[in-house]
C-alpha cells in the first residue's frame, strides 16, 4: 500500500515537472510579448504627444455643437502636405503643396476623399479676400482649415500636416505600397535631382521616393490629375497600414512620423481609428475631385464649378450625417463631380 502511494506521489511530481517545462517558456513568451507591447504602446504615445499641436479654436470646429470622438462619431480629417525642407524654407511664405479632405463614416466604415487643387480660387477668411487656397497657409494651418470649412460648409475635425520626409519614411517603413500607376513619367526626387525617378504605367510596388514622385508630379498634365494621383497614393497607404501583420511595424511607423508630422489628434483618438481596420467590414474608399476651369487674370487660378462644389458639399454633409439625410442612399444626389470607389478587405 505504502509502495503504491510512493509511486503515485512520484508520478504527480513528474507530471508537475512536465507541466512546468511547458508553462514556464510559454509564460516567458507571453510576458515578453506583453512587456514589448507595453513598450511599443508607450513609444507610440510619446511620439504622438510630441507631434500633437492643438488649434486656437479649441477641440471642436465652430461648425460642431459638441466635440467628436472617432470611436463612435463620424469625423473629417484634412491632410496637408507641405515642403518645408531646409532647401525650400520660405518661412511665413510657405504654402501647402497638397490638400485632401477625408470624411469617415463610423457605421459604414467608409471614407470619402476630395482633392482640392492648390490654385483653386476661394475665399480665405483670415485674409478677408479671395485667393489661391494654398496661400491660406501663409497664416498657418488654422487658416487653411477655416478656408476648407468655408469652401465645403462642413467641419474639419482633425488635421494631419506631413512633410516630404515623413511621406517617404512611412512608405518605406510599410515596405512599399502597391499602386496602379496611371501614366509613364519622369520626376525629380526629394533632393531635386532632375528626372531621378522614372515610373512606367501599370500596377507595381513603389518605395517612398517613387510614391512621392507620383504624388507630387504636375508638369505632365494638370492639378486635377495630380490630385487623383495623390488620392491613389493615400488610399494605398491606408490599405497597407490596415493590413500590417507585425506589431513591430506600428512602432516603426510611429518613429518614422515622429518629427515630420503635426496633428491635433490625441493618442487615444488615433487608437480609435484602428477600428476602421479591424472591424471586419470591407473599408470602402471613394475619391472625388472638384470640377472647374482655367482662369487667367492674368494670374492663373482654378475656377471651381459652383454646381460641382454644391454637390460635393451635400455629399460630405450626408456622409458626416449633418444635413438630416442620415444614411440615405446618396445615389439620390445629382453628382456633378467625378468619383471612383475602392473596397479594401
Amino acid at each position: 500500500m505504502a509502495k503504491n502511494k510512493r509511486y503515485e506521489n512520484l508520478k504527480r511530481k513528474k507530471r508537475r515537472r512536465r507541466i512546468a517545462l511547458v508553462l514556464i517558456p510559454l509564460l516567458l513568451i507571453i510576458g515578453s510579448a506583453t512587456v514589448y507591447g507595453i513598450f511599443l504602446f508607450n513609444k507610440a504615445a510619446t511620439v504622438a504627444e510630441g507631434s500633437q499641436q492643438g488649434l486656437e479654436r479649441g477641440e471642436k470646429s465652430e461648425k460642431r455643437e459638441v466635440a467628436v470622438n472617432p470611436k463612435h462619431d463620424n469625423i473629417s480629417i484634412l491632410f496637408v502636405g507641405v515642403d518645408d525642407s531646409e532647401k525650400r524654407d520660405m518661412g511665413s511664405a510657405t504654402r501647402s503643396d497638397a490638400l485632401i479632405l477625408a470624411t469617415l463614416n463610423e457605421k459604414q466604415k467608409s471614407v470619402k476623399m476630395v482633392s482640392i487643387p492648390r490654385d483653386s480660387l476661394v475665399y480665405i477668411p483670415s485674409m478677408g479676400k479671395e485667393d489661391k487656397i494654398n496661400h491660406a497657409y501663409y497664416n498657418g494651418v488654422e487658416s487653411t482649415i477655416e478656408t476648407v470649412e468655408e469652401l465645403f460648409d462642413v467641419p474639419v475635425d482633425y488635421y494631419v500636416k506631413m512633410n516630404f520626409e515623413a511621406f517617404i519614411d512611412v512608405v518605406d517603413t510599410l515596405g512599399g505600397i502597391q499602386v496602379d500607376v496611371p501614366i509613364t513619367f519622369s520626376e525629380q526626387d526629394s533632393k531635386d535631382r532632375k528626372n531621378a525617378i522614372t515610373l512606367e504605367k501599370g500596377f507595381q510596388t513603389l518605395d517612398g521616393e517613387q510614391a512621392l514622385a507620383l504624388a507630387r508630379t504636375r508638369k505632365i498634365d494638370n492639378d486635377i490629375e495630380r490630385g487623383k494621383r495623390q488620392q491613389l497614393v493615400l488610399a494605398a497607404i491606408i490599405k497597407k497600414a490596415a493590413s500590417l501583420g507585425s506589431i513591430t511595424k506600428y512602432g516603426d511607423v510611429m518613429e518614422a512620423l515622429g518629427d515630420n508630422i503635426t496633428t491635433n489628434f490625441k493618442f487615444g483618438e488615433m487608437i480609435a481609428l484602428h477600428d476602421y481596420a479591424t472591424s471586419g467590414q470591407s473599408l470602402q474608399v471613394e475619391s472625388y475631385h472638384l470640377e472647374g476651369s482655367d482662369l487667367w487674370t492674368p494670374t492663373y487660378y482654378y475656377a471651381v464649378d459652383p454646381t460641382s462644389l454644391n454637390t460635393l458639399s451635400q455629399t460630405l454633409q450626408t456622409h458626416l450625417g449633418l444635413n438630416g439625410l442620415g444614411e440615405r442612399n446618396e445615389s439620390t444626389l445629382v453628382n456633378q463631380s467625378s468619383s471612383t470607389t475602392t473596397d479594401y478587405q
